[in-house]
């Protein structure tokens, strides 16, 4: 059974109570350029992103067919390539990783990355990664999926285009090869994803399917899901993200840039401070306005010495500084002792014992 407890990541910890992770998946928006990956970095960190995720395969791993293409929009246009050229041409090398790495504990952010095979795994645990990636693509891999689990770092595993079952294997692959520290992203594995096939209200049913923390890869457009996928209990978001949107290569246009970015950050962070505390009572902000909107019991109108009240004989009036209305029947039927004006705050001492 998994822990339903936060996960302890560099300095830092993602799942229950603790503040929401935001990534900045560079992924290959990179394009090959280290000093383009070193600015990115940057530039993640400085929009407030918690941990920057880069993608760490060979192309070999997983195709082997050189006439697959890719069709995607670049610069305005749209682009059909080979998948293995535009793959290898974003390949990272083990001496990248530990320069990025490096780069990202300088900056204070994490540092990422999703694998695609054992050997990939090795050199991202030689770097001091404190978290693996498994991306959705690989969700059917559980033998690498268990190599993962056996490296003791926590995971997370991304559920795009899977069904219900297929996590389930993935998650019990994981756990059997003694994977303790997991987290799951609901993802939609279309680019950019259309509103209606976000569906985030898949994220509370896998953690309750799952008992563990839950996120979100978010592939749409803007920041709207962002905040709404922490609402609905996501720890982790995920986001694409690109120096500029006009770069070449084909996930550029649907990446957020550093404002975008900046702005998803200031959504979460706004929206966790909107979603306070569970627990049922006037906050600190409320505790004038309990007194200034709330009503008290007056006089309807001026009354005698000797008047015995009736029900309209009491008003309710601004501020709450006399008896609440919910009092109003212990004074209905009672006998001034003094004269009192209309507007007058009705109290016990207004009356005869």
């Amino acid at each position: 059974m998994a822990r339903m407890t936060p996960i302890k990541v560099g300095s830092r910890m993602i799942g229950p109570g603790a503040p929401c992770f935001i990534a900045a998946e560079i992924g290959i928006n990179h394009n090959g350029d280290m000093q383009l990956a070193r600015q990115a970095i940057d530039a993640a960190a400085d929009a407030g992103a918690d941990g920057v995720k880069f993608q760490n395969f060979r192309t070999e791993d997983f195709i082997s067919d050189r006439s697959l293409t890719y069709e995607y929009v670049s610069q305005g246009k749209t682009v059909v390539e080979s998948q293995w050229d535009m793959f290898k041409r974003n390949e990272l090398k083990p001496e990248d990783l530990e320069g990025l790495a490096r780069h990202c504990e300088r900056r204070g952010v994490v540092f990422f990355s999703t694998p695609s095979s054992p050997s990939g795994i090795d050199d991202l645990v030689r770097v001091g990664a404190p978290l693996l990636k498994n991306g959705s693509d690989y969700l059917v891999n559980l033998p690498l999926i268990r190599y993962m689990a056996r490296t003791g770092v926590p995971t997370v595993l991304s559920t795009g285009m899977a069904t219900l079952g297929e996590i389930e294997e993935a998650v019990n692959a994981f756990r059997d090869s003694g994977g303790r520290d997991l987290i799951l992203l609901h993802c939609t594995s279309a680019y950019p994803t259309p509103d209606a096939d976000t569906n985030l209200r898949k994220i509370p049913t896998l953690a309750r399917a799952f008992e563990c923390p839950v996120g979100f890869s978010d592939h749409t457009w803007g920041t709207v899901a962002a905040g709404a996928a922490l609402a609905l209990g996501a720890c982790f978001v995920e986001k694409h993200f690109t120096l500029d949107r006009n770069l070449p290569g084909p996930d550029h246009r649907f990446s957020s840039d550093p404002a975008e970015l900046r702005a998803l950050v200031e959504t979460v962070r706004r929206t966790e401070r909107c979603l306070g505390t569970e627990v049922v009572g006037p906050t600190p902000s409320e505790a004038e306005g309990r007194q200034q909107y709330r009503l008290s019991c007056v006089a309807a109108d001026d009354f005698p010495s000797g008047k015995v009240l009736q029900v309209d004989d009491v008003a309710f009036r601004r501020p709450a500084t006399g008896l609440p209305p919910k009092f109003v029947d212990r004074l209905v039927g009672r006998k001034l002792a003094v004269a009192v004006k209309r507007g007058h705050l009705l109290s016990d001492a207004d009356f005869a014992s």
